[in-house]
Order: structure tokens, then sequence, then C-alpha cells
């Protein structure tokens, strides 16, 4: 089962790289953690200090996304802002996302969040949604998109700006007692 075995909290990686969208890693973090649940921001280069574009937060790389596997996770949160064209052209930080897609474990992706789905080949087929202006990409890339403040399709979840954080992060905590009454069934 994909869900962790302790207690039903989840271990969630979180790709992330400069100039993140602030509240798109905030809002859901503080609120993944307060249910509980731990995550792990991986980026380039374990030890680096990585910023919001809006200069509201910042977070710590704990490790390469190349150095860690996505059977170590339960989860997958990306954040949106300029991180993940950033995180794009990164092998590891593509490969973790492809490899969470291919095991079907809820990966939670907002804003410009969905470029990194390009990237690991992980849109084509799905129905999703982003900021308005990555919608040719996905669309380019085999994904019908569609204009809704969360989209859930299998486990992926998607949301298009900050003003959906609510709705995505309710959606995402969601999947993710799905996932932990299904693992204690």
């Amino acid at each position: 089962m994909w869900l962790a075995a302790f207690a039903g909290m989840a271990r969630i990686v979180v790709p992330l790289a400069e100039d993140f969208e602030d509240a798109e890693l905030t809002v859901p973090r503080d609120r993944l953690a307060a249910a509980g649940h731990t995550l792990t921001i991986v980026g380039r280069d374990a030890g680096e200090t990585v910023r919001g574009k809006r200069g509201r937060a910042s977070a710590l790389v704990e490790a390469s996304a190349a150095s860690v596997a996505a059977d170590a996770f339960d989860a997958c949160l990306i954040p949106g802002g300029y991180s993940p064209d950033h995180l794009r052209t990164d092998r590891g930080a593509v490969a973790l996302v492809q490899a969470m897609m291919r095991a079907r474990k809820p990966v939670a992706a907002i804003c410009h969040g969905p470029q990194l789905l390009i990237d690991a080949g992980a849109a084509a087929g799905r129905t999703l949604t982003s900021y308005p202006s990555v919608r040719a990409d996905l669309e380019n890339a085999g994904a019908h998109w569609v204009d809704r403040e969360v989209v859930v399709d299998g486990a992926l979840i998607t949301s298009r700006t900050p003003d959906d954080l609510d709705a995505f992060t309710r959606a995402f905590l969601a999947a993710l007692s799905e996932g932990a009454a299904a693992h204690d069934a």
C-alpha cells in the first residue's frame, strides 16, 4: 500500500527551486503539517536555501531530488511560481515526479506546477488545470485542460492560482485521507 504505515500520516516530497510562489508552498505545507503529515523539500542541491518570488517565504532544500527515491514518499506536492520551470531541466526532479506518477501516488500541482508534469511525461491523457499561461503547453503535451479551481484525475490533483489554495489543499488532504482509509482497511 502506498500510504505510510505509521498512524496513517503521509510522507510528502516537495520538489522546490528558487522563485516559487510563496503561498503555494506555505499554505499547503502548514495545513499538511497541522494534519500530522511530514514534508521533505528536495531540489537541485541539498543545503541550498530557496526563496519565494514575493520574498515572503524561504525553504531549506533537505536533499537533492536525484538522491531520493519515490519509494520513500507517499505523495508529492508541486508548488507553482517559477520553481517548476527551473526544475524542468533537473533530471532528478523529473525522474522523481515520473516515479510518483507511475506508482499512482497522490501528486498535487498548482499554478505553474503542471509544467513539471509535462517534462515528466505525465500530462498526456490527463484532465487538469493550471495557471492560464500554461494551458497551451499542457494541451500540446496531450492534456485536457479545464478552467476550474481544482481538478482531480485519479491521484493527480491540480489547481490554478493562490486563490484556489483552500480547494487545492482540501482535495489533497482528502486524497491522503482516502489512502490512509484504504491502508487501514
